[in-house]
């Protein structure tokens, strides 16, 4: 399991949580609707710092960010999800995460409609 914390650093004195999710070990994760700027940290369970991106601009206007985990850097590419992106997990402000179903777009990007399944376990 790792954990995945989504920052704006441009709030407060500090910058502000945005999301905070614990999921599965993945190399992708999409995030809905994050600012023009965020700092990434992943940390494995025993809080060992794993990956890190700071200040990762949104180069482009999209819904979704793809955030990728390669070696110990986190890197960014604002995107319109794809079948490939299909199944991928979505993390939501506030930390909620689920699993992307369907996406769809216009062709002009004005509209858009998505599907993301959730499951809760308290075990």
């Amino acid at each position: 399991m790792q954990y995945w914390s989504v920052w704006y650093p441009e709030a407060a004195a500090t910058g502000v949580l945005l999301a905070r999710g614990r999921i599965e070990a993945v190399d992708t994760l999409l995030v809905h609707a994050a600012p023009n700027i965020i700092t990434v940290e992943v940390f494995d369970e025993e809080g060992k710092r794993v990956a890190y991106g700071k200040d990762l601009k949104q180069e482009a206007r999209a819904p979704i960010s793809r955030l990728r985990h390669e070696g110990d850097r986190i890197l960014r590419e604002v995107c319109w999800p794809t079948e490939k992106d299909i199944g991928s997990i979505v993390l939501l402000m506030g930390g909620e995460a689920g699993i992307l179903k369907s996406w769809w777009n216009s062709e002009d990007k004005k509209e858009w409609r998505w599907q993301v399944e959730f499951y809760n376990s308290m075990r």
